[in-house]
């Protein structure tokens, strides 16, 4: 019991982060050619095609229905 209990406390540290990148990351790709940050419809848009890109599941296939809109809501909040 205490191994699985390790286990699963240490899968915790490695899952955390990589979990956590998946918004942030698509708000920090929404640049300008110029370098600046984008606002309104340019900013959604490319948030939209970032999140898009990232909507894959645990076996890498392409997410669908209620799981990819929920994706979709999650990380363009940036959450």
């Amino acid at each position: 019991m205490k191994r699985l209990c390790l286990a699963v406390s240490l899968s915790l540290f490695v899952v955390a982060p990589v979990m956590a990148q998946e918004g942030p990351a698509c708000a920090a790709k929404a640049v300008g050619k110029d370098g600046k940050t984008l606002a309104g419809a340019a900013k959604a848009s490319s948030m939209k095609k970032c999140c898009e890109a990232g909507a894959l599941g645990k076996d890498g296939k392409k997410l669908a229905g209620a799981a990819k809109t929920s994706f979709m809501k999650k990380c363009q909040a940036g959450t």
